[in-house]
């Protein structure tokens, strides 16, 4: 017999032992708070208690049509109370999320819809147009459901029927049931990686879980938060938002278009305390007109992410009294996995300084097991002395479960026992992080990740392009934009513009070079080209 007066010889049961999943906040925040405010969408105002109903219909309605584990349910949707509901009723009858950028092509969109084998394709019907296109190169139609969003003018119809029409076919009081096993996918996420052909990210019930509590951990949030939805709810799913917010029993303020007008304006109607946003998005809101900011005087968090946010932005943001928390994770991480984790006596720093040390990454979110920058060769630690430089490696239950139907790249995502992620950053002596390159080449443009490979291949098919190499240029309003430096053929006669409309006709626009050079490209003696070389040319245009 055991030694240790804890092996009880009993086994877990369902007393003491419950998967867990994220789903079970929204039956909560329905049960305790069922008239409070969950979704304002325009003149649409839903409390929790008919939000938990019509996402039990959603889930209700597609599991009479056969939807159940292991399928998968593609939407195509701007941020509105239909995306919201799907990140529930989706996973409570047993299929996975599959949320769609909504900036791709019609070929891309095609692809991950075939790879993911999507038998259900919810579309906004401002997308209508890419979606059919991306529906018909299937090797067999999804059923496709219409979101016909009565304040959207434009777009068009595509599906079988609309969504309103598919919940009334669902139960209200469907007894949805939690996943077997934490472990299953609750949904997944494309990224593109180094790579054209984006790589599926399957999240679990566990991981979602976890990191929806995360980020109230993190960001200090209180009961009741009030969020404004800037951040798409297709990235990493709105980096667990929607989660968090029926931990919660928060208000989330939709929002189909970015704009500065928009936004001002629903902060100050719906006294919004929280919100997220790429970089660029606070530069929008920084260098917007003051009569727009005008009758704000309540406090207004924000969480910010993607390319490491300009020092000179952070400062803006601090001076407009909105309070900013930096953060970094990866479509791999479940969204943000570090944050920079404010000490009160950088309160009493100047302005610049503070925005300084808030441009840091920072250190592990509470839910995550463990963060270093070492080595990538040898996975050895770097020294804390923020000047050398190594990759940035994760561990614990907010990475994803890998990669769909590639267990080549997910096994070298996990070589060694951590997470590799290709960014390279350096170690401050208090232990932040801070990222200095990609060592994979991905430009983050505006929060999306686009593939300099990507955009190599296409200007390849050029007739007048013999080479090309793609780097990231620093940009004040994107964070950064593709630049793209090319060799012409000997008897071509070419101009940037030409190149830029050639890619443009080829791609998704945003994925487009913005800038064009011309000339020879620096390599090694092997012939590979030197990017850090270009990278450096790009930084001085």
């Amino acid at each position: 017999m055991s030694s240790n007066p804890y092996v009880l010889g009993l086994d877990r049961n369902a007393a003491n032992h419950v998967a867990l999943t994220p789903l079970g906040f929204l039956e909560r925040s329905a049960t305790i708070f069922p008239e409070r405010l969950a979704v304002v969408h325009g003149a649409v105002r839903r409390t929790w208690a008919e939000t938990y109903q019509r996402c039990r219909r959603l889930a209700s309605a597609l599991a009479a049509r056969g939807i159940g584990r292991g399928d998968t349910v593609a939407v195509v949707a701007a941020n509105t109370p239909e995306h919201f509901e799907a990140h529930f009723g989706v996973p409570m009858c047993g299929a996975v999320l599959n949320a769609v950028n909504i900036r791709l092509d019609a070929e891309a969109i095609g692809f991950i819809l075939q790879h993911a084998e999507a038998k259900v394709v919810i579309c906004d019907r401002e997308f209508a147009e890419i979606v059919e296109r991306a529906v018909g190169m299937q090797p067999s139609r999804p059923l496709v459901i219409d979101i016909d969003d009565p304040s959207f003018e434009g777009g068009r119809l595509i599906g079988e029927m609309s969504y309103e029409e598919l919940l009334a076919t669902g139960d209200p009081g469907y007894d949805w049931q939690r996943p077997d096993d934490e472990w299953d996918a609750i949904s997944l996420n494309y990224t593109s990686g180094t790579t054209g052909n984006p790589k599926g990210v399957v999240y679990h019930h566990r991981g979602a879980y976890l990191n929806a509590l995360g980020n109230v951990v993190s960001w200090d949030m209180r009961r009741h938060p009030v969020y404004l939805w800037t951040l798409p709810m297709f990235h990493c799913n709105g980096w667990c938002f929607p989660w968090t917010l029926a931990a919660t029993a928060g208000t989330s303020v939709c929002l189909r278009h970015v704009r500065a007008d928009h936004i001002y304006d629903l902060i100050r109607d719906e006294q919004v305390s929280h919100f997220c946003g790429a970089p660029i998005v606070l530069n929008m809101l920084a260098n917007a007109p003051d009569e727009l900011k005008a009758g704000i005087t309540h406090e207004v968090n924000v969480m910010t992410a993607a390319a490491p946010p300009p020092a000179s932005i952070l400062e803006k943001m601090d001076a407009m009294g909105f309070r900013v928390t930096h953060v970094y994770g990866l479509t791999e991480t479940y969204g943000p996995a570090v944050t920079c984790e404010w000490h009160d006596e950088w309160d009493a720093l100047p302005p610049g300084d503070r925005a300084e040390v808030n441009s840091r990454q920072g250190v592990r979110y509470p839910v995550l097991d463990g963060l270093m920058v070492a080595n990538p060769d040898t996975l050895k630690p770097v020294p804390a002395d923020g000047e050398t430089i190594g990759e940035v490696f994760f561990r614990g239950n907010i990475v994803m479960r890998g990669y769909l139907k590639n267990p080549t790249a997910s096994n070298a995502a996990f070589t060694g026992g951590w997470f590799h992620s290709g960014d390279l950053a350096v170690l401050h002596p208090d232990g932040y992080l801070q990222i200095k390159d990609r060592s994979k080449d991905i430009i983050i443009s505006g929060g999306e990740n686009i593939s300099s490979v990507e955009i190599e291949g296409v200007l390849y098919r050029h007739p007048a392009v013999l080479e090309a190499a793609v780097v990231a240029r620093p940009d004040e309003k994107w964070g950064e934009t593709p630049c793209a430096f090319v060799t012409l053929r000997d008897d071509a006669t070419v101009d940037a513009d030409e190149i830029i409309a050639f890619c443009r006709d080829h791609m998704a626009h945003f994925k487009a070079p913005k800038s064009v050079v011309f000339g020879p490209l620096p390599k090694t003696s092997t012939g590979k080209v030197q990017k850090f070389v270009l990278r450096e040319q790009a930084r001085e245009l």
